[in-house]
């Protein structure tokens, strides 16, 4: 049923993960100023602590475990290789839903949302709510590997994607993704809409429509442009370096497993809905599957390449053409960009809107409770 696709297994060498705990135990450590905890940045204490255990008392042996559960593959596309898992459902209507994720992210985010997309539509009394589930790691992400060539932003990642889907068996399929995995969507929105069932948004991000003057928020939504542009104002700074000076900035994401986990913790804390208690959102086991997935791959550098292709293409901006596909827009209240459901509208075809009452960015790690029986209810009116 499909062509071009080799099977994959995790399996990261012991002296890999020797090399890891041995420059945890041996990181040198900056200062910090006595009055201060995260305002500056991630706080020097919390981040002892984290990689004290992330040394001593993290398993990724049973992340290793958790992932290999899962049928996977890799693609060779455009010379890139592209990693995915492929949990079928059992159900014979089950819909294909492409699952991509954003930075600084991984496949680690969704992992705990595959079974119950898979087989949840039975719990719910609906088993004709089930999905075959493609979750892929993004190029230059994760077991993809980095990427070896200029050029690979989200647009041409999306035509990877329609590529992937159709060596699947897939001709037509339904999405999921925030993020990177959001853009990556509208793009195969765009540019190929015969290929979709529809979107399903955890980020919403469109600009005002011409002639906006303010009369067509709604109660509240003056509140969201204005943390907008709060969040491009006092929390772009790793987008404006990504965007710009990659390269500069990996050699220490590199070679310090510290660096990478304060600078990836720092935005997880910053955009998860944890009112400062990170690990109230997000377990301290999940926080460390995805930074190590990121270690050892050896992919912090090529991850964040994407921003700087993706600002040389123009795509760090909101499609200016509308996607005229079934759209299904969620919106947490502490996602870190939330467009007015008018905006909205001008941008999708927009069939469900849901305003959650509470996660952040990384809702299938914070809220999967929320957002798995959203998409099912989204997708139940698409189908076949």
């Amino acid at each position: 049923m499909s062509t071009g696709i080799d099977p994959f297994t995790v399996a990261i060498a012991d002296d890999v993960l020797a090399d890891l705990a041995e420059r945890l135990r041996h990181t040198r450590w900056p200062d910090q100023l006595a009055d201060t905890s995260w305002e500056y940045g991630t706080d020097v204490d919390y981040l002892k602590d984290l990689v004290g255990y992330w040394a001593e008392g993290f398993d990724w042996r049973a992340v290793e475990a958790r992932i290999n559960g899962w049928p996977q593959g890799v693609a060779t596309i455009g010379g890139q290789t592209i990693h995915f898992i492929h949990a079928r459902s059992g159900s014979a209507d089950a819909l294909p839903l492409l699952v991509l994720h954003g930075w600084p992210g991984s496949i680690i985010e969704m992992l705990g949302v595959i079974e119950p997309l898979r087989h949840g539509g039975s719990e719910a009394g609906s088993p004709g709510d089930d999905f075959h589930v493609v979750c892929v790691s993004l190029p230059g992400f994760g077991f993809s590997g980095p990427t070896s060539e200029r050029g690979w932003h989200p647009r041409r990642i999306a035509a990877a994607m329609v590529e992937l889907m159709g060596r699947l068996g897939y001709p037509r399929f339904a999405t999921l993704g925030g993020d990177w995995g959001a853009t990556v969507s509208n793009y195969i929105g765009l540019d190929f809409p015969t290929h979709l069932y529809g979107l399903y948004l955890t980020m919403v991000a469109a600009g005002p429509p011409e002639g906006a003057d303010g009369s067509e928020l709604r109660h509240g939504e003056t509140e969201w442009v204005a943390a907008n542009a709060a969040f491009f104002a006092e929390e772009s700074g790793y987008l404006q370096i990504q965007a710009t000076r990659p390269q500069t900035l990996a050699y220490g994401l590199t070679d310090s497993p510290a660096g990478l986990g304060a600078w990836i913790v720092e935005k997880l804390r910053a955009w998860s809905d944890c009112g400062g208690d990170l690990e109230s959102a997000i377990s301290r086991d999940a926080i460390l599957a995805n930074v190590t997935l990121y270690w050892v791959t050896g992919t912090a550098n090529s991850s964040a390449r994407i921003y700087l292709e993706a600002m040389r293409a123009g795509q760090l901006v909101p499609i200016a053409s509308r996607i005229n596909v079934p759209t299904g827009c969620a919106i947490f209240p502490k996602e870190t960009v939330r467009s007015p459901r008018a905006w909205a509208e001008q941008a999708w075809d927009v069939r469900r809107w849901t305003e959650m009452p509470r996660g952040g960015h990384f809702p299938a790690l914070e809220v999967p409770d929320l957002l798995v029986p959203d998409v099912r209810a989204f997708y139940r009116e698409l189908r076949p």
